[in-house]
């Protein structure tokens, strides 16, 4: 199953690339699926191996998955060439998916499914009202503490290649070379706002009131995730009903294009299934059950 090139009109000029896999039948719900720094949306559309690609997963289980290439990425990247601020791409993005909502059909709402800086965006998104029920969250490669300076985040030497990445084990063959058109170097605002994350993030954390799920590779080395680190991490969404904090074995910080993907995106659209479960028991009535999960 093939993913189609779509755009997103949000406005001002601004036009969103994107990539689209649609189920056969109409939607259970719609990702939105939302990239990291430096990568595109084909990210989620990993062609080095059949097993890899989340749209085609996501179709195949009858799901809408929608791919983004964040603001300052893609066909926004000459209208917006440094980017924008995390606040302003929230505001893009929620204009974008106000148009998308009113001209398909989106299922039982929208799940927000982001990696590395996308994780960020996603958690500002989650934070204030979506124009459809959102009904829930999942994060890889994003914490809240970093273990590496982000200043080293846009350059090009060994070090951060294997923080990016981890070891070439963790790949399929070809993922480098099918990679060149969607590694770009990250917009000037992309790098601004890293450093300005660890700040940032307790206040948004405080807001989100969906279950939330967060991954992180076992070989991470951009952010702490040791079990401490792990457990104030999740400590931070104190209005969320649910969160789910784990690890996967045998992985770098880009996960959805490693051997482990296919793992990955399967415990991803298990949690959304479930979270399907909680918004329909919380549309008939039944009171949500708040708990916390952490390796």
């Amino acid at each position: 199953m093939r993913a189609t090139p779509a755009a997103l009109d949000c406005g001002d000029g601004i036009v969103l690339s994107a990539l689209v896999a649609e189920p056969e039948g109409p939607p259970r719900a719609t990702i939105v699926a939302l990239h990291g720094a430096g990568m595109r949306a084909g990210y989620f559309d990993g062609r080095s191996h059949p097993d890899i690609s989340l749209l085609a997963l996501g179709a195949r289980l009858g799901y809408t998955v929608v791919a983004v290439d964040r603001p300052g990425y893609g066909r926004s990247g000459k209208r917006l060439p440094n980017g924008q601020s995390l606040t302003d791409q929230r505001t893009t993005l929620h204009s974008g998916l106000t148009r998308l909502v009113a001209g398909m059909d989106t299922g039982a709402g929208l799940f927000l499914l982001a990696h590395s800086f996308g994780g960020k965006l996603a958690l500002a998104c989650a934070a204030e009202p979506l124009p459809a029920p959102l009904l829930g969250l999942d994060v890889s490669g994003c914490g809240h503490r970093y273990a590496a300076d982000p200043v080293g985040l846009g350059e090009d030497h060994p070090k951060e290649w294997l923080r990016h990445w981890g070891r070439l084990r963790f790949y399929p063959p070809g993922t480098f070379q099918d990679m060149a058109g969607l590694v770009t170097p990250p917009p000037a605002l992309d790098l601004a706002e890293a450093a300005r994350w660890p700040d940032a993030f307790d206040a948004l954390a405080a807001r989100v009131r969906v279950p939330v799920r967060l991954t992180f590779a076992e070989y991470e080395q951009w952010w702490r995730h040791d079990p401490e680190s792990l457990a104030d991490l999740a400590s931070r969404f104190r209005a969320a009903p649910r969160v789910v904090v784990e690890r996967l074995p045998d992985s770098g910080h880009n996960i959805s294009l490693g051997l482990t993907a296919r793992s990955y995106h399967l415990r991803a659209l298990a949690f959304l299934e479930e979270c399907l479960l909680a918004h329909a028991a919380e549309s008939a009535g039944s009171p949500p059950r708040i708990g916390v999960a952490a390796p």
